[in-house]
C-alpha cells in the first residue's frame, strides 16, 4: 500500500536529499519536511564574503564551515547534479593538479610538513620510505593472526596487527583525525573501512594480497540518470561548486519548493515520537503542530531520535546513544600572500605522547586544508589589481563536546604559531591574516565504535519488525571532515526507499552514513586512496 504521508524529520543534506527522491517517487503523496533550525542545510555552509588588504587589495572568496568538496566515484550523486541541472555550476580539480597529487602529514614534535608518497619513485626517495616499506613488504608474510571469533576490532588495533604499532599510530591515526575528528583506538575498522576487513579475508590473513586479489570493476551495478556530467568527471580528482558547497542545498530547496505535495517547515523542532501499537499510527508532536503520518524518515542523528521516542518498553529502540560524536573547531583564514606548498593540505597524526596518554586533547590541530589550491577558482579580484592574490586555509581542531562557547576558541595568535610550526621548519612567522571565520560544529561526527555493524544490524530487526512494521526510515548523514562517497550512499538509500513496497520490501532500512561529501578536510584525502598508495604503491 503506498503512503498517505510521508513526514521528514531533519532539513540537512540528508533530509533534503530524501525529500527531493522521495517527492520523485510518490508524486501525490503529501510530504512534511520539519527542520528546528531557521535555514535549511545541516553542516553544510557556505559564505562568499568579501576581503581587502588596505592597500587597495580586493577578493570575493567562498568560505566553506563544512563540507568543501565531493569525489566524482558516486553516480548517486553525479545523478542528483544532473537532475538539478548543477553542471554549470561545478568547479572540478583535474588529477594532475597539484590539489590532486600531493598530500602531507605533519608530525610532532618535528616542524614542517611532509609529503606522502603519490608514485613507487616518490616512496623510495620520501622520509616515509623506512615505516612504510617496512610495513609493506612485511605484511604480507605475517601468519594470519586474526583473533578467532573476533567480528571486529578499532582501526588502530587492525592496522598494528598487520602492519605494526608504528604505521598504525602515524598513517591510521591521521586518517581517521582527517575523516572522524576521532581516535583511532576506539573508531571500528568494520564500520569506517570494511574494505580493509574484507581485503584481509580475502587475502587469507593479508591485506596487501587481498587488496591485489579484488576483481577490477567491483561496484555500483545500476543504471543512473547522469546526462553529461559522468563525462564531464573524467579525469577530476574532486570537485565543488563555484558558489561552494551549499549550492546543492539551494538547489533541492528550489526543486522541492516547485513540487506541490511537499512542505518544508524550518524552525520547528519535533519533541515527541510515538506510535500507537494497536492502529499504527505514527504521531509526531512540535510546539505548534502534531502530524499523523504514516510514515516516516529519520534524518535526525540517532540521540536525538532517542530523545523523541517515549518511556514504552514496546516501542523502545536499541544503541540510538551508543556512540559518541566528536566537536569540531573549523577556522577559515585569509593571508596576503600564499603561506603553504601547493597541494591539498595536511593532516597530523597522534603523537608519542598521546600515545602514553600525555598529549592531545581539546584544542590540538587535527589537520588544515589548503582552500586556494583546492578551490581557489571560487574567488575573484575586485577591481583592476594584479598583484599576487590572497590565500585561504582552513584549519580543523578538536574541539570540546556539547559546547559552542567562543571561549573555547583558540586564539588567532595562538593559531597562527601552531600553524608556523606545521608549515616550515623555519621560525618565519607568518603574515597577520586579513580574515578569521570560527565555527564551532558541536558534536557533528558520530563515532562508530567497536561493534557497530551489529548493533545496527539488531536495530534495522527491531525496525522491521512490529510495531514498528517498516514504517519508519533511519538514515543518519552527519558531517565527516573527510571520508569517502557517503552522500552516495545516502542517496542511494533515498533513490530505492522501500515505503509502501509491501510489508517485506518495506522492512526499516538503516544506513548510518555520517554524510561525508568530504567534510572540511575535503574527498581528496579518503583512507582508500592514502592506504592503497601507500600500500599498494598505486595511485587510487
Amino acid at each position: 500500500m503506498p503512503p498517505t504521508h510521508i513526514a521528514i524529520l531533519g532539513g540537512g543534506l540528508t533530509g533534503l536529499s530524501a525529500a527531493f527522491h522521495l517527492a520523485r517517487r510518490f508524486p501525490s503523496t503529501p510530504i512534511t519536511l520539519l527542520e528546528k533550525e531557521h535555514r535549511f542545510g545541516g553542516w553544510v555552509r557556505s559564505e562568499r564574503v568579501e576581503v581587502a588588504d588596505g592597500q587597495r587589495r580586493r577578493e570575493s572568496m567562498v568560505l566553506e564551515a563544512g563540507p568543501r568538496t565531493l569525489r566524482p566515484r558516486s553516480m548517486a550523486v553525479l545523478e542528483l547534479i544532473h537532475l538539478l541541472n548543477l553542471t554549470p555550476a561545478l568547479l572540478t580539480v583535474p588529477l594532475a593538479a597539484p590539489a590532486a597529487r600531493t598530500r602531507f602529514l605533519h608530525l610532532p614534535p618535528r616542524p614542517g610538513l611532509v609529503p606522502l608518497p603519490s608514485s613507487s619513485f616518490s616512496l623510495l626517495s620520501s622520509p616515509l620510505a623506512p615505516l612504510l616499506l617496512s610495513a609493506l613488504l612485511r605484511e604480507p608474510f605475517r601468519a594470519s593472526n586474526r583473533p578467532d571469533g573476533v567480528e571486529d576490532e578499532s582501526v588502530d588495533a587492525f592496522l598494528s596487527r598487520r602492519f605494526g604499532r608504528e604505521l598504525a599510530r602515524v598513517m591510521g591515526s591521521a586518517l581517521v583525525h582527517g575523516i572522524y575528528a576521532a581516535d583511532s583506538r576506539v573508531l571500528s575498522v568494520r564500520a569506517a573501512f570494511p574494505a580493509l576487513w574484507d581485503a584481509e579475508t580475502q587475502g587469507r590473513g593479508s591485506v596487501v594480497l587481498g587488496m591485489l586479489r579484488r576483481k577490477q570493476g567491483e561496484g555500483e551495478q545500476e543504471t543512473y540518470e547522469t546526462g553529461e556530467v559522468e563525462e564531464t568527471m573524467k579525469g577530476v580528482s574532486v570537485y565543488t561548486f563555484i558558489e561552494g558547497m551549499e549550492t546543492l542545498v539551494h538547489a533541492l530547496l528550489g526543486a522541492l519548493r516547485q513540487r506541490e505535495n511537499v512542505r518544508l517547515v524550518s524552525g520547528e523542532r519535533a519533541t515527541a515520537l510515538s506510535l500507537d501499537p494497536i492502529s499504527k499510527s505514527i504521531t509526531i508532536t512540535t510546539p505548534t503542530h502534531t502530524l499523523h503520518p504514516s510514515h516516516l524518515v529519520s534524518a535526525l542523528p540517532l540521540p536525538a531520535l532517542a530523545a523523541l521516542l517515549p518511556d514504552d518498553p514496546s516501542l523502545r529502540l536499541p544503541h540510538l546513544t551508543a556512540n559518541p560524536s566528536a566537536s569540531v573547531t573549523v577556522v577559515n583564514l585569509v593571508f596576503p600572500q600564499r603561506v603553504h606548498p601547493d597541494g591539498f593540505g595536511y593532516l597530523v597524526p597522534r603523537s608519542s605522547g598521546e600515545e602514553e596518554g600525555k598529549g592531545g586533547g581539546e584544542g590540538r590541530v587535527l589537520g588544515t586544508v589548503f582552500d586556494s589550491c583546492v578551490g581557489g577558482a571560487q574567488d575573484r579580484v575586485l577591481g583592476d589589481d594584479t598583484g599576487e592574490r590572497f590565500t585561504k586555509v582552513t584549519m580543523m581542531l578538536r574541539a570540546p563536546s556539547r559546547s559552542s562557547s567562543p571561549s573555547h576558541s583558540p586564539s588567532s595568535q595562538s593559531l597562527l604559531r601552531t600553524l608556523t610550526t606545521h608549515l616550515s621548519p623555519s621560525p618565519s612567522p607568518l603574515p597577520q591574516p586579513l580574515l578569521v571565520r570560527t565555527h564551532a560544529q558541536t558534536e557533528c561526527i558520530p563515532t562508530p565504535t567497536v561493534g557497530h555493524l551489529a548493533r545496527m544490524k539488531e536495530l534495522r530487526e527491531v525496525l522491521g519488525k512490529e510495531p514498528w512494521g517498516g514504517r519508519v526510515e533511519v538514515v543518519v548523514g552527519d558531517l565527516k571532515i573527510a571520508g569517502r562517497a557517503d552522500v552516495g550512499m545516502v542517496i542511494r538509500v533515498y533513490r530505492h526507499l522501500r515505503i509502501g513496497t509491501g510489508h517485506q520490501e518495506r522492512r526499516a532500512l538503516l544506513l548510518l552514513a555520517i554524510l561525508g561529501i568530504s567534510g572540511p578536510l575535503g574527498r581528496g584525502l579518503d583512507p582508500l586512496r592514502v592506504l592503497t598508495r601507500c600500500l599498494l604503491h598505486k595511485r587510487a
